[in-house]
């Protein structure tokens, strides 16, 4: 008996998760740039207070990554992606790597700077996948509702 294929999560419910786990990667990325800021203060660079642009992308870029890998490796899914009930699976065939979650980070950057394309292409693919999801062997399942407990049973 083979149990059914996850349906893959529409457009909209994608950017609903993207959005609250923006709310929660943006504070992370502030913090690891302000403790650039004390390292570099601490080193007598004081002179300048400010960090170089490519360092601050960089931190950024690593946040990013780092939040995302946590989460992806431990659970599959990020906080945004629980409460949307989304989850990151590897391909059949493939194992969920740090190397398959910085590659789906990277190309995922890659599909948001090309106008959004790569995830436009969800909408025309038919497996729902976007270029992310081909380019790192992973998929997103929209996971069934989780069923109510039943009052009368707990009486």
């Amino acid at each position: 008996m083979t149990t059914p294929a996850l349906p893959a999560p529409a457009l909209p419910r994608r950017l609903a998760a993207i959005v609250y786990d923006t709310l929660l990667v943006l504070p992370l990325i502030m913090v690891c740039v302000a403790i650039g800021l004390g390292i570099r203060h601490l080193l007598g660079s004081a002179a300048d207070s400010l960090l170089p642009s490519t360092l601050v992308q960089t931190i950024a870029v690593l946040s990013c990554i780092g939040f995302f890998g946590v989460f992806w490796l431990k659970s599959g899914q990020t906080l945004g992606m629980q409460a949307w009930r989304i989850k990151l699976v590897a391909m059949p065939g493939n194992e969920m790597t740090f190397g398959r979650v910085v590659t789906r980070c990277v190309s995922a950057l890659l599909s948001a700077v090309c106008l959004g394309m790569g995830y436009w292409w969800c909408i025309f693919d038919k497996r729902k996948r976007c270029w992310h999801d081909y380019l790192s062997g992973t998929e997103l399942v929209l996971l069934p509702k989780k069923s109510k407990k039943n009052k009368t049973a707990e009486e």
